[in-house]
């Protein structure tokens, strides 16, 4: 198996698929046609050239695709609004930047959130247990264990919602598709239906791993670096966030390029979790898969070139 550059994400009733910069969302529109969007992403990865510099291309590629995932779900939505009407140009500029205005307001609020829950609640809540113990280590033990239980009881909610089981039915089916790619296997609905519905380079992996770098890190941390002061000591877990991210995605990359018996270990857990974010897919999900795929990228040259030795340029 060869490494594809080329990822994406389910949307409302399709899927996003990116390379490099290019990226295509291919919908299933509710008259049953699929309707194809392609376009041109220059994130900060790309702006600030970070492609080559290990880790701090991991935190930029993750606000990345924050940014674009944000943008193409509002635009898989689109399809599916009731109240959808006719307007003018002007009308439309205005709710364009209206869009805008709100996507970078969301992904704000998503990530002042997601800081809030997983890193300062597990944080202040292991500090009820300072009363019993004083050792930092035991104190970021438990805040670790907090935290890995909120991550699993937000995965296993939102599993549970009937309005994401179809997202999560075209999840399995972007994992499907560039499996069949990797494996060297012709694109069709048919043969991307054989492979696995689990990817090594998910970010559901992604996030667990983060998780799980965050107990590491702060247990070490905190139990040689002497830190006092509740708001000092939250202060520098937050800061060390952009870091764990960016480790977190080369471990991802790497394990993605390679196959070992070390890889498969690192992988389980992150296959695990994906039992709850992809369900498999029917056929016509993995044709809007395909769809997307074939707007920005050449499956067929990808494997031509795994035969001949090559395969694609590592970012």
């Amino acid at each position: 198996m060869k490494y594809a550059k080329i990822g994406g994400q389910a949307v409302i009733e399709g899927i996003m698929m990116r390379n490099g910069d290019d990226y295509a969302v291919a919908v299933r529109k509710p008259d049953h046609e699929i309707e194809i969007k392609k376009d041109v992403y220059e994130g900060l990865v790309s702006k600030l050239n970070m492609r080559k510099v290990p880790i701090l291309r991991g935190v930029f590629a993750f606000i990345d695709s924050l940014v674009l995932g944000m943008s193409t779900l509002t635009y898989s939505a689109e399809f599916y609004d009731e109240d959808e009407n006719g307007e003018s140009e002007k009308d439309e500029k205005k709710e364009k930047l209206t869009d805008k205005l709100m996507m970078g307001f969301t992904v704000i609020l998503s990530i002042v959130l997601a800081l809030g829950i997983f890193m300062a609640l597990p944080f202040l809540a292991s500090n009820l247990f300072a009363r019993f113990t004083s050792s930092n280590f035991i104190l970021s033990l438990i805040e670790g264990i907090i935290r890995i239980a909120l991550f699993l009881l937000y995965i296993v909610l939102i599993a549970r919602m009937k309005d994401i089981q179809r997202v999560f039915m075209y999840h399995g089916a972007e994992h499907k598709t560039i499996n069949c790619i990797e494996h060297g296997e012709e694109l069709t609905p048919a043969n991307a239906m054989k492979y696995s519905r689990f990817h090594k380079r998910c970010g559901t992996s992604f996030l667990l791993i983060v998780v799980l770098l965050c107990v590491i890190v702060h247990m070490l941390f905190f139990t040689f670096v002497p830190v006092e002061g509740t708001v000092t000591k939250l202060v520098i877990r937050i800061a060390l966030v952009p870091v764990i991210a960016g480790i977190a995605y080369e471990i991802l990359q790497w394990a993605g390029r390679h196959q070992s018996r070390l890889v498969d270990i690192i992988s389980k857990p992150g296959f695990c979790m994906q039992k709850l974010t992809t369900r498999e897919p029917d056929e016509e999900m993995l044709e809007v898969a395909i769809a997307a795929i074939e707007s920005i990228y050449d499956w067929r040259d990808f494997q031509a070139r795994v035969k001949a030795g090559g395969g694609d340029e590592e970012q």
